[in-house]
């Protein structure tokens, strides 16, 4: 079977008979021997068996748990040609639902770093550990089993031990590496999500790319062993006294979801800061930012350009977190406001206020629709003439397409990390705004995901 296209959520596409197989790890112009693994009436899946030929495009992929991993897709295709196939991914979802003018999209920005460009990973505890060829139970002691690492594929169940990874920093493989070896001589056992028993349940690092501080996260799913939970954090600060701080919380949620609640700092202030474009900001626990901090700066740069801004505006920022984009525009707009579902991000915005001696700008925590329903309705903040939303990989709710619609602004600015949410939102939006510029960046290399900026403007 010969390989034809990537598609859209990181698979291949090839076909055999006429039937469209969507294949794990191929490439366009490949030719493969594919096992077929589930047969459905539109389509088949499948896994590559053999390489008969091989793409021009292929590249030797630099980390040994390469097809393993679910953190990387492409490794062994040139980066050039992941952004070209991103782009060409983009233009698809958009002019599927929104029928966009090529003009209109724009070729994808590069990541001005394509090794060790996250500033946050966040790995997994499981009870054993995955192996291409088994599961292997790791480290029982006291009748508790710990493997820590990634996930294997798009499986939450299957956890590898990570022993080297290209995304955050090498010394992300060296604390991961200690708490997994602590954690086993612990005694007590990783969460288990079908039974929902356990205690260590996952670990967060994150990292200020421009100052070089790291926070650790440490998230169990019970509430008690405190004593445990201290100790192995005194045990951490003398192998590692360059760690900024660390944070334990509880998740007791059947979701899969590395957050945690009641979270308290073990040691240091419990936060970080980063630099952004000039910005000194405080990033706390469970605070988000933009992964790649300097494509980061180049992402809110074009937001800034695409924005026209002339001073006088007013600015509302939806799904804020801690503020980092209307900070970034506070000097050149009258005011912003800021909205966002979490407290702790709006606490930490106008921290982020302070550290940069900002008074334009103001944060409202609670559910979305509800803020801009009550501040339509009695005017406060005031009505914006230019809105940025950023809001997670599900899109926006219909609701708030609705409420945005009826503000009205004469400017809307997407910020967007799923071309196919994107897409739909912005059909939904067609009738009252014109799509006059989409650009893609690439803040994520070697994955199949790709951020993008549109800019909507209100039709006459």
């Amino acid at each position: 079977m010969s390989i034809e296209k990537l598609v859209f959520g990181g698979r291949a596409l090839g076909r055999v008979r006429g039937l469209v197989v969507l294949v794990e790890h191929a490439l366009p112009g490949q030719r493969v021997r594919v096992r077929i693994t589930r047969k459905k009436a539109q389509f088949a899946e499948g896994r590559v068996v053999e390489v008969l030929g091989q793409s021009p495009a292929y590249t030797p992929p630099f980390c040994r748990h390469f097809g393993d991993c679910g953190g990387c897709h492409w490794q062994d295709l040139d980066y050039q040609e992941q952004l070209r196939w991103k782009g060409l991914q983009v233009q698809e979802a958009l002019r599927k639902l929104t029928g966009l003018s090529p003009e209109a999209l724009r070729p994808p920005a590069a990541s001005p770093r394509t090794r060790y460009y996250r500033n946050k990973m966040e790995f997994g505890f499981a009870l054993r550990a995955w192996r291409p060829e088994a599961e292997v139970t790791e480290g029982k002691a006291g009748g508790g089993g710990c493997a820590l690492g990634l996930h294997a594929g798009d499986s939450w169940e299957r956890i590898f031990n990570l022993e080297e990874c290209y995304l955050q920093s090498p010394q992300t493989q060296e604390l991961v590496r200690e708490v997994r070896r602590l954690c086993r001589r612990s005694g007590l056992p990783a969460y288990n999500s079908k039974t929902q028993r356990g205690f260590w349940r996952f670990l967060v690092l994150r990292e200020g790319k421009r100052t070089g501080q790291t926070l650790m996260h440490l998230i169990t799913g019970e509430p008690g062993r405190a004593g445990v939970v201290e100790g192995l954090a005194r045990e951490l600060r003398g192998r590692f006294p360059d760690l900024t701080a660390l944070v334990h919380s509880v998740n007791r949620k059947r979701t899969p979801v590395a957050r945690g609640e009641g979270s308290r700092t073990l040691w240091g202030p419990g936060y970080i800061e980063e630099r952004i474009g000039g910005l000194r900001l405080r990033i706390s626990a469970h605070s988000f930012l933009q992964t790649n901090t300097e494509a980061a700066e180049g992402l809110y740069e074009a937001i800034r350009r695409l924005g026209e801004f002339r001073g006088q505006e007013t600015v509302w920022d939806l799904y804020c977190g801690a503020g980092s984009i209307g900070l970034y525009l506070a000097d050149g707009v009258e005011r912003v406001a800021g909205f966002e579902l979490g407290p702790e991000a709006v606490d930490d915005a106008y921290v982020n206020c302070r550290l940069n001696g900002v008074d334009n700008c103001r944060f409202l925590a609670g559910d979305l629709k509800e803020q801009i329903q009550r501040a339509w309705r009695v005017g406060d903040p005031p009505r914006p003439e230019v809105v940025i939303t950023d809001p997670p990989r599900a899109g926006m709710h219909p609701e708030v397409v609705q409420a945005l619609l009826g503000l009205g602004p004469r400017r809307i600015l997407y910020v967007s990390c799923n071309p196919a949410t994107l897409a739909r939102d912005l059909a939904l939006m067609q009738e009252q705004y014109e799509i006059t510029a989409v650009q893609p960046f690439d803040l994520f290399p070697h994955t199949a995901h790709i951020e993008c900026v549109a800019r909507l403007d209100r039709r006459r």
